[in-house]
């Protein structure tokens, strides 16, 4: 994967210290600190986000060119920890979370489960069931690509964090996204089968450039929990939103594609979600979520935030996408 072109004075910076040496990153902090300054919106400025990306995904996969030590870089860590701080902090800020939940099993799946219920009025997946043409289409595809080739690997960051029935059914949930086992029913796998389908390029990071940073920002959000011990009630509260939330809308997705005549292998993927999906949501809200609850009492607010921050993050880039459409242009970023 190559290093994506920058978007302002942070990413810059970042692109021009990675080809360097680890250690040569003092002024990585100095320029995250003035990127956060100038941000109006750090949730949804293009350099912030997208040089939390960059620095996260050298936990992953890296760079072309770049060294691979710069994972575990002082000065980068240092950056980094700036602009987690101020969009966690922003995220907090801005999250509305259940209140006077109490820390048990079935208190907080209940809670999950309200906070995931289906609510009428526009949706992407209704769009793309009814209205989408092909080029949205494609552009859905791209769009959910950042997160989708790399289906899973977020959450997985937390297995280790966990103990008794939590780990397991953790790892439960991910030994189905890794298709058992066989590297072609792999989630990511059957998607990049989608996007070859459709005519789209599947290598992994091709379209960085063209990810607005509101998307970017729904897939720092999954690192940002998962790389960190102290967020593992997050991640727990994101999986089990993410999979509340995937079967119906999946069933709309491969409505979608039918609709314009992909055949099955391309619509795999989306149903293959309306039945792992339904049951996942399963262990994910009473198994996961609700017995980390009541296991570790302290993590239930983290645990609902993690779910709330999940939701509002989607429901901002279904209405970056929509409102896009509906003026019919494209939802992905252009420019350099």
């Amino acid at each position: 994967m190559k290093l994506p072109h920058p978007r302002g004075p942070l990413s810059a910076t970042l692109d021009d210290v990675l080809y360097a040496q680890p250690g040569s990153g003092a002024r990585l902090a100095e320029a995250a600190r003035l990127a956060l300054e100038s941000a109006s919106d750090v949730v949804t400025d293009d350099d912030v986000q997208l040089s939390l990306y960059v620095m996260y995904e050298l936990a992953y996969r890296g760079f072309d060119d770049v060294p691979p030590d710069w994972e575990w870089d002082p000065d980068l860590l240092h950056a980094r920890a700036l602009v987690e701080h101020s969009f966690e902090q922003e995220l907090r800020r801005r999250v509305e979370v259940p209140r006077g939940i109490a820390p048990d099993r079935a208190s907080v799946a209940a809670a999950l489960f309200a906070m995931t219920a289906p609510t009428p009025g526009p949706s992407v997946a209704r769009f793309v069931a009814k209205r989408a043409s092909r080029r949205q289409l494609e552009e859905f595809l791209v769009l959910r690509s950042i997160y989708q080739l790399k289906e899973a690997d977020p959450h997985t960051w937390t297995i280790p964090r966990l103990t008794g029935r939590p780990k397991a059914a953790l790892v439960e949930i991910q030994a189905d996204e890794y298709g058992g086992g066989v590297a072609d029913r792999m989630h990511c796998a059957l998607f990049a089968q989608t996007m070859r389908g459709a005519g789209l390029d599947a290598e992994y990071g091709t379209y960085v450039d063209q990810i607005p940073a509101v998307t970017l920002a729904g897939t720092n959000l999954m690192s940002l929990f998962g790389l960190h011990r102290r967020l593992r009630g997050a991640t727990a509260g994101h999986l089990a939103a993410f999979e509340m939330t995937s079967s119906l809308p999946n069933r709309l997705y491969g409505d979608g594609f039918r609709r314009h005549g992909f055949d099955a292998a391309t619509t795999l993927y989306f149903d293959e979600h309306v039945e792992a999906d339904a049951v996942h949501e399963q262990i994910a809200g009473r198994e996961l979520a609700g017995e980390l609850a009541q296991q570790e009492p302290e993590l239930c607010g983290d645990i609902l935030f993690g779910a709330a921050a999940c939701l509002y993050l989607d429901d901002l880039v279904g209405e970056h996408t929509l409102s896009a459409w509906a003026a019919d242009v494209s939802a992905l970023r252009v420019g350099p």
